[in-house]
């Protein structure tokens, strides 16, 4: 079970809107895994112990999931709810790999892989509801709610395939900014108040950490960013002080320094 949290108020997601981003960010993915040589594929990432080819064969596992989890029984409660789960992945990360390098000797042609996969996922989607529960590694949870999760794992791994491949994948708009909305919603419930506004325009702008709230004019704490570099930092993958010092992030007021909230998942 995920840890005991203040709840927030939860924000909705077009349910077909984020259905269209999971399958659109999977096709950039395949796209771009279709072209690489196998020099690429033995490239390092910045996951530790993970090649491009290790990288590649967890976004299978990332979209699959989904289709597995719709073929098996229905739970019958919800455990988890979508701003739990940013905090439950860490727990998760041997078996995440083990299953991923189960795939990658399973799988010797990635591009076969990828096909059987946006298949299956497409006919999953289009015949189960959302309120459908399945059951994922870390408890029961809706499908409506695993498909913003999916969006969050599709555009965080296309960083890290990016950053390993110096390739530019396309980030789908919705798929980019559900990710960000939900990283910057669990900020918002790991501390909760109203003394900093965390911008990261045009996706998100959330208010946290205890203190005096603020209701008129300028906020006296300030932090801004843009998407790609709060995903990094909110996943570990940025350090804060790297990228204050690199102007990415701008940070106004004595308790602008969030550093010690970062990461909120990795």
């Amino acid at each position: 079970m995920p840890p005991a949290r203040k709840r927030a108020r939860t924000r909705s997601y077009d349910s077909a809107r984020i259905r269209a981003a999971v399958l659109a960010q999977f096709g950039h993915v395949r796209a771009t895994v279709r072209t690489l040589t196998p020099e690429q594929l033995a490239l390092p990432t910045r996951l530790e112990g993970w090649t491009v080819r290790e990288l590649a064969a967890h976004f299978a596992l990332v979209v699959g999931a989904v289709t597995r989890q719709v073929r098996q029984p229905e739970p019958p409660k919800a455990e988890v709810a979508l701003l739990d789960w940013p905090f439950t992945t860490a727990g998760w990360a041997r078996a995440i790999d083990e299953d991923t390098r189960t795939i990658v000797e399973a799988a010797d042609d990635l591009d076969a892989l990828y096909e059987v996969t946006a298949t299956e996922i497409a006919d999953t989607l289009a015949s189960t509801p959302d309120d459908r529960l399945i059951r994922t590694r870390m408890g029961a949870m809706s499908l409506g709610d695993y498909l913003v999760t999916r969006t969050v794992e599709l555009v965080v791994h296309t960083d890290d395939l990016n950053a390993a491949t110096g390739l530019g994948t396309a980030y789908d708009r919705q798929a980019l900014a559900s990710c960000v909305r939900l990283l910057a919603d669990a900020l918002a419930v790991k501390a909760p108040g109203g003394a900093v506004e965390v911008r990261i325009p045009p996706y998100a702008v959330v208010q946290c950490v205890e203190g005096p709230r603020h209701t008129r004019g300028t906020p006296p704490n300030v932090v801004e960013t843009d998407p790609l570099t709060w995903i990094r930092l909110a996943t570990g993958r940025t350090e804060w002080s790297e990228a204050v010092g690199r102007a990415k992030v701008g940070a106004s007021g004595e308790r602008a320094d969030i550093s010690g909230l970062l990461p909120l998942m990795s």
